[in-house]
Protein backbone atom coordinates (compact mmCIF):
# COMPACT_ATOMS: atom_id res chain seq x y z
CA UNK A 1 0.00 0.00 0.00
CA UNK A 2 1.20 3.47 -0.72
CA UNK A 3 2.41 5.79 2.31
CA UNK A 4 -0.20 8.15 3.11
CA UNK A 5 1.29 11.39 4.86
CA UNK A 6 -0.59 12.11 8.31
CA UNK A 7 -3.65 14.02 7.35
CA UNK A 8 -4.29 13.56 3.46
CA UNK A 9 -6.87 12.31 1.83
CA UNK A 10 -6.85 8.82 0.70
CA UNK A 11 -9.03 6.77 -1.30
CA UNK A 12 -11.13 4.38 0.35
CA UNK A 13 -9.59 0.83 0.74
CA UNK A 14 -10.93 -1.73 2.39
CA UNK A 15 -7.18 -2.93 2.77
CA UNK A 16 -6.71 -3.70 -0.94
CA UNK A 17 -9.62 -2.14 -3.13
CA UNK A 18 -11.39 1.38 -3.14
CA UNK A 19 -14.77 1.21 -2.15
CA UNK A 20 -17.78 3.29 -3.31
CA UNK A 21 -17.39 7.21 -2.19
CA UNK A 22 -21.02 6.32 -1.45
CA UNK A 23 -20.74 3.78 0.93
CA UNK A 24 -23.04 4.39 4.60
CA UNK A 25 -21.58 5.11 8.06
CA UNK A 26 -22.71 1.50 8.92
CA UNK A 27 -21.25 -0.57 6.00
CA UNK A 28 -18.28 1.04 6.21
CA UNK A 29 -17.69 0.12 10.10
CA UNK A 30 -18.76 -3.42 9.24
CA UNK A 31 -16.09 -3.70 6.67
CA UNK A 32 -13.84 -2.31 9.52
CA UNK A 33 -15.10 -4.59 12.39
CA UNK A 34 -14.36 -7.34 9.94
CA UNK A 35 -10.47 -5.96 8.73
CA UNK A 36 -7.84 -8.81 8.63
CA UNK A 37 -5.37 -6.17 7.10
CA UNK A 38 -2.25 -6.45 9.74
CA UNK A 39 -3.75 -10.45 10.93
CA UNK A 40 -0.14 -11.46 10.35
CA UNK A 41 1.25 -8.69 13.03
CA UNK A 42 -1.55 -8.98 15.90
CA UNK A 43 -0.24 -11.61 18.45
CA UNK A 44 -4.16 -12.47 19.41
CA UNK A 45 -5.32 -11.57 16.25
CA UNK A 46 -7.32 -8.62 14.41
CA UNK A 47 -10.08 -7.44 17.06
CA UNK A 48 -10.90 -3.68 15.87
CA UNK A 49 -12.25 -1.52 18.51
CA UNK A 50 -14.23 1.57 18.00
CA UNK A 51 -17.72 3.72 18.21
CA UNK A 52 -19.02 6.25 15.60
CA UNK A 53 -22.33 7.55 14.37
CA UNK A 54 -23.39 10.47 11.98
CA UNK A 55 -24.67 12.40 14.97
CA UNK A 56 -21.57 12.38 16.80
CA UNK A 57 -20.61 16.08 17.98
CA UNK A 58 -17.15 14.61 19.62
CA UNK A 59 -14.20 12.82 17.71
CA UNK A 60 -11.37 11.17 20.39
CA UNK A 61 -8.53 10.46 18.36
CA UNK A 62 -6.24 8.46 20.21
CA UNK A 63 -3.50 5.49 19.88
CA UNK A 64 -4.49 1.84 19.83
CA UNK A 65 -6.42 -0.40 22.16
CA UNK A 66 -4.77 -2.10 25.48
CA UNK A 67 -5.22 -5.60 26.50
CA UNK A 68 -8.58 -4.94 28.25
CA UNK A 69 -9.82 -3.54 25.63
CA UNK A 70 -9.09 -5.96 23.05
CA UNK A 71 -10.73 -8.71 25.95
CA UNK A 72 -13.83 -6.82 25.95
CA UNK A 73 -14.11 -4.61 22.55
CA UNK A 74 -14.86 -1.78 24.69
CA UNK A 75 -13.14 1.53 24.08
CA UNK A 76 -11.42 3.20 26.56
CA UNK A 77 -12.88 0.49 29.05
CA UNK A 78 -9.85 0.54 32.07
CA UNK A 79 -7.85 2.89 33.69
CA UNK A 80 -7.19 5.14 31.65
CA UNK A 81 -10.83 5.46 30.28
CA UNK A 82 -11.88 6.30 33.96
CA UNK A 83 -9.29 9.23 34.41
CA UNK A 84 -11.02 10.26 30.41
CA UNK A 85 -14.39 10.22 31.43
CA UNK A 86 -13.45 12.07 34.76
CA UNK A 87 -11.32 14.83 31.95
CA UNK A 88 -14.81 15.34 30.49
CA UNK A 89 -17.09 15.27 33.04
CA UNK A 90 -19.59 12.36 31.43
CA UNK A 91 -21.09 9.13 32.67
CA UNK A 92 -20.29 6.05 30.78
CA UNK A 93 -23.96 6.30 29.37
CA UNK A 94 -23.09 9.28 27.91
CA UNK A 95 -19.51 8.10 26.98
CA UNK A 96 -20.45 4.92 25.44
CA UNK A 97 -22.87 6.85 22.94
CA UNK A 98 -22.13 7.09 19.47
CA UNK A 99 -24.42 9.91 18.96
CA UNK A 100 -22.11 11.67 21.23
CA UNK A 101 -19.21 10.72 20.73
CA UNK A 102 -17.16 9.04 17.95
CA UNK A 103 -13.76 7.08 19.29
CA UNK A 104 -11.25 6.27 16.38
CA UNK A 105 -7.96 5.26 17.33
CA UNK A 106 -4.55 5.44 14.75
CA UNK A 107 -4.96 2.01 14.84
CA UNK A 108 -8.56 -0.06 16.09
CA UNK A 109 -6.50 -3.31 17.17
CA UNK A 110 -3.84 -3.99 19.93
CA UNK A 111 -0.19 -4.04 18.76
CA UNK A 112 1.24 -6.04 21.34
CA UNK A 113 3.32 -5.34 24.05
CA UNK A 114 6.69 -3.69 23.80
CA UNK A 115 9.71 -3.46 26.08
CA UNK A 116 8.19 -0.35 27.70
CA UNK A 117 4.64 -0.72 27.58
CA UNK A 118 2.41 -1.78 24.31
CA UNK A 119 3.23 -1.12 20.89
CA UNK A 120 2.71 1.65 18.65
CA UNK A 121 -0.78 1.26 16.38
CA UNK A 122 -0.09 -0.29 13.30
CA UNK A 123 0.67 1.66 10.48
CA UNK A 124 -1.58 0.46 8.12
CA UNK A 125 -4.71 1.54 9.74
CA UNK A 126 -4.85 4.95 9.44
CA UNK A 127 -4.23 5.08 5.82
CA UNK A 128 -6.93 2.87 4.94
CA UNK A 129 -9.30 3.63 7.30
CA UNK A 130 -9.15 6.99 8.98
CA UNK A 131 -10.35 9.61 5.92
CA UNK A 132 -13.46 7.66 4.96
CA UNK A 133 -14.34 7.36 8.10
CA UNK A 134 -14.42 11.01 9.69
CA UNK A 135 -15.74 11.60 5.62
CA UNK A 136 -19.00 10.67 7.45
CA UNK A 137 -19.20 12.51 10.62
CA UNK A 138 -19.87 15.59 9.53
CA UNK A 139 -20.76 16.72 13.17
CA UNK A 140 -17.99 17.00 14.92
CA UNK A 141 -17.13 20.29 16.95
CA UNK A 142 -14.72 19.22 18.98
CA UNK A 143 -11.25 16.74 18.52
CA UNK A 144 -9.71 15.56 20.79
CA UNK A 145 -6.44 14.86 20.60
CA UNK A 146 -4.61 12.03 22.47
CA UNK A 147 -1.40 10.87 22.19
CA UNK A 148 2.09 11.37 19.65
CA UNK A 149 0.38 9.23 17.19
CA UNK A 150 -3.02 11.63 16.94
CA UNK A 151 -1.44 14.49 17.02
CA UNK A 152 0.65 13.68 14.09
CA UNK A 153 -2.45 13.47 12.07
CA UNK A 154 -4.57 15.54 13.33
CA UNK A 155 -2.62 18.66 14.15
CA UNK A 156 0.83 18.18 11.98
CA UNK A 157 1.11 21.61 12.58
CA UNK A 158 1.43 21.73 15.83
CA UNK A 159 4.52 21.37 18.18
CA UNK A 160 5.77 17.41 18.29
CA UNK A 161 6.65 18.18 22.05
CA UNK A 162 3.72 16.90 23.87
CA UNK A 163 3.31 18.88 26.60
CA UNK A 164 3.91 22.22 24.28
CA UNK A 165 1.31 20.93 21.92
CA UNK A 166 -1.46 21.01 25.01
CA UNK A 167 0.07 24.38 26.17
CA UNK A 168 -1.60 25.85 23.09
CA UNK A 169 -5.24 24.85 24.70
CA UNK A 170 -6.68 28.29 24.54
CA UNK A 171 -5.93 29.49 21.08
CA UNK A 172 -7.63 25.74 20.52
CA UNK A 173 -10.90 26.45 21.82
CA UNK A 174 -10.95 30.18 20.81
CA UNK A 175 -13.40 31.13 17.65
CA UNK A 176 -16.74 29.48 16.44
CA UNK A 177 -14.84 26.31 16.10
CA UNK A 178 -14.66 22.97 14.84
CA UNK A 179 -11.82 23.14 17.66
CA UNK A 180 -9.34 20.37 17.88
CA UNK A 181 -7.47 20.03 21.21
CA UNK A 182 -3.93 17.64 22.40
CA UNK A 183 -4.72 16.22 25.61
CA UNK A 184 -1.61 13.50 27.49
CA UNK A 185 -2.36 10.16 27.74
CA UNK A 186 -5.04 9.77 30.58
CA UNK A 187 -2.62 6.74 31.25
CA UNK A 188 -1.38 6.15 34.56
CA UNK A 189 1.72 5.56 33.16
CA UNK A 190 1.79 9.93 32.57
CA UNK A 191 1.43 10.15 36.76
CA UNK A 192 4.45 11.80 36.71
CA UNK A 193 3.79 14.24 34.27
CA UNK A 194 0.45 15.26 35.31
CA UNK A 195 2.43 15.54 38.86
CA UNK A 196 4.69 17.77 37.26
CA UNK A 197 2.46 19.56 35.08
CA UNK A 198 -0.18 20.77 38.23
CA UNK A 199 -1.24 23.68 35.07
CA UNK A 200 -3.51 20.50 33.13
CA UNK A 201 -6.18 20.04 36.04
CA UNK A 202 -5.99 23.58 37.28
CA UNK A 203 -6.63 25.56 34.10
CA UNK A 204 -7.20 22.94 31.02
CA UNK A 205 -9.92 20.86 32.44
CA UNK A 206 -12.36 23.44 33.29
CA UNK A 207 -12.54 24.82 30.30
CA UNK A 208 -12.37 21.73 28.79
CA UNK A 209 -15.67 20.25 30.85
CA UNK A 210 -17.81 23.15 30.41
CA UNK A 211 -17.17 23.32 26.18
CA UNK A 212 -18.03 19.33 26.60
CA UNK A 213 -21.09 20.08 28.59
CA UNK A 214 -21.94 22.93 26.43
CA UNK A 215 -21.82 20.76 22.96
CA UNK A 216 -23.54 17.62 24.55
CA UNK A 217 -26.26 20.16 25.92
CA UNK A 218 -27.10 20.77 22.05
Amino acid sequence: MATIAPGQSTPFYDGCMPTERRESLPALLRRVRACQMCAAHLPLGPRPVLQAARGARILLASQAPGRKVHDTGIPFNDASGERLRDWLDVSREQFYDPQLFAILPMGFCYPGKGTSGDLPPRPECAPAWRAPLLARLPRLELTLVIGQYALAWHLPDAPRNLTEAVRGWRAALDGAGPHTLALPHPSPRNNGWFKHNPWFADEVLPSLRAHVAQLLQR
